[in-house]
């Protein structure tokens, strides 16, 4: 008795663990139709069977008729069994299970879970980035128009839309996965549901910061992995954003033309705003500390300059990776000409008027002296003169007295002869 009741539980086992091993995972391509087959049933009527289903469409178990009934447009028996679906749609998941029994009296149960699918097209890599910069997180560079101010935003987003399930997408750099670490790799990611054909859209952002002196083009990729094994993973087309690396940041410099800053009324100043190596994205100009409303420019020009252009200029570059820098200040000044030759207002040097004073009163000395020096010659030669005279005089004098002395000598000596 123990013997037999043993032999019976385990034909009740083996029979669950038929039921099991009979369970079939069917995958539905949305739209198109399926049939499922009533095993043990007869090909052909009076057929003892029974279909019941729960899916999406019901909140128990539906028992379908063989005569048909409301539910023909969704799944009806055929004459020989089998269960058809004409269109499966997303409310269709769930399960399926036929009852069947032979005509020799042998039943047989079948069992079916259903899944649906519907691929997508190929993922997009929507508003992608053309350049990067080295070193510094979630920044691009874009041109866009004056005055705007630079966008923060990742390499790309890749977008899979109208599929089911939902599936997922990744991210590849020169052919590797790319795993989001909060760090250098972040993704953002989206799925949405469309509230009426119940199919996904998927986006995923990508955020990078790429290395120093990492590959000048690096390759990124896009891949969609439908929920549903043994599919093919769809790939979008790559992008080759070019990677920015910045310099060590040097002084900006501003240079005036003319030099010095000082110009006559009427004249032109050019002001030249000199970057370092890599071209910033802006350069505004200041006077007087205060921004002016001039388009972005790295030259300022003043022509015809008047007493409202004075003060002092200074431009401000402003850098993608280093943000603002601001040159030293010039000074723009007017130079105005008196009646009398003097000047005022000149910058960083003597002015023409000045210099011009400056040598006349050098030459007006330069006569005084060369004036003195020819009157002290003069009066040095008549002292000169004055005393060569007097000498001259008493040598006239000795003279005459010789003369006189020699005379009666001869007389004495004419009268003492024969």
């Amino acid at each position: 008795m123990a013997a037999g009741a043993a032999a019976g539980a385990w034909v009740l086992v083996l029979s669950l663990w038929g039921a099991v091993v009979g369970s079939q995972n069917i995958t539905a391509r949305i739209g198109e139709p399926l049939v499922l087959n009533c095993k043990g049933a007869p090909k052909k009527p009076p057929q003892q069977l029974e279909w019941k289903l729960n899916t999406g469409r019901t909140e128990a178990w539906k028992v379908l008729s063989t005569q048909g009934d409301s539910w023909d447009s969704v799944a009806r028996i055929l004459p020989n069994g089998s269960l058809l679906l004409p269109a499966v749609g997303i409310q269709d998941e769930g399960t399926f299970r036929c009852r069947a029994m032979s005509r020799k009296g042998k039943e047989t149960k079948s069992n079916y879970q259903v899944q649906v699918y519907k691929i997508p097209g190929k993922p997009e890599i929507v508003d992608p980035a053309s350049e990067l910069t080295a070193g510094i997180p979630n920044k691009v560079v874009e041109e866009k128009e004056e005055g705007d101010p630079v966008n923060e935003r990742g390499v790309g987003t890749c977008v899979s839309e109208g599929g089911y399930p939902a599936g997922t997408l990744s991210w590849h750099l020169d052919g590797k996965p790319l795993i989001s670490d909060g760090k250098g790799v972040s993704v953002k990611e989206e799925t949405r549901r469309h509230p009426e054909t119940g199919l996904f859209t998927v986006q995923s952002e990508l955020m990078v910061t790429p290395a120093l002196g990492q590959a000048p083009r690096p390759t990124f990729s896009c891949s969609f992995s439908p929920g549903l094994p043994r599919r093919r993973a769809l790939h979008a087309a790559s992008i080759q954003p070019s990677v920015w690396e910045p310099v060590p940041l040097e002084k900006v410099q501003l240079v005036v033309e003319p030099e010095g800053g000082a110009v006559a009324p009427g004249g032109t100043v050019t002001l030249t705003c000199e970057a370092p190596a890599q071209p910033p994205l802006q350069i505004h100009w200041l006077k007087d500390g205060m921004p002016l409303p001039l388009p972005p420019s790295p030259v300022l020009l003043l022509p015809e300059v008047g007493p409202q252009d004075q003060g002092t200029y200074s431009c401000v570059a402003t850098y993608p990776a280093h943000g603002p820098q601001e040159s030293p200040a010039v000074s723009i000044s007017i130079i105005e000409t008196g009646e009398e030759g003097t000047t005022t207002g000149s910058v960083g040097g003597l002015g023409l008027g000045t210099l011009a004073l400056a040598l006349g009163i050098l030459g007006g000395l330069g006569t005084a002296a060369l004036l003195i020096g020819i009157i002290m010659w003069q009066r040095r030669k008549h002292r000169g003169e004055e005393r060569k005279a007097p000498e001259n005089q008493e040598e006239e004098e000795e003279h005459a007295e010789l003369n006189q002395s020699e005379e009666p000598e001869v007389a004495e000596g004419s009268a003492g002869g024969p």
